[in-house]
């Protein structure tokens, strides 16, 4: 199994189910990458690279969704 910490709670993957890319990951949780911010191993990442960012087993996501308001 593989793993990702994603927002302090580790999550288990089969081998061939792991996302590969911070957009899979997006997909798989089926959150719109429009409404999130990212960070993945103490890095914020750019909206426009999620699709190049490559993902690990073991790494820590936080994702911190943004909601409108007033």
């Amino acid at each position: 199994m593989k793993s990702l910490k994603i927002n302090g709670v580790e999550r288990q993957f089969a081998p061939d189910e792991m996302p590969g890319t911070l957009s899979a990951l997006l997909n798989a949780l089926a959150v719109e990458a429009a409404t999130v911010v990212a960070e993945v191993d103490g890095r914020i990442v750019r909206r426009e690279e999620f699709d190049r960012t490559q993902l690990r087993d073991g790494q820590q996501i936080e994702l911190i969704k943004l909601m409108g308001g007033g």
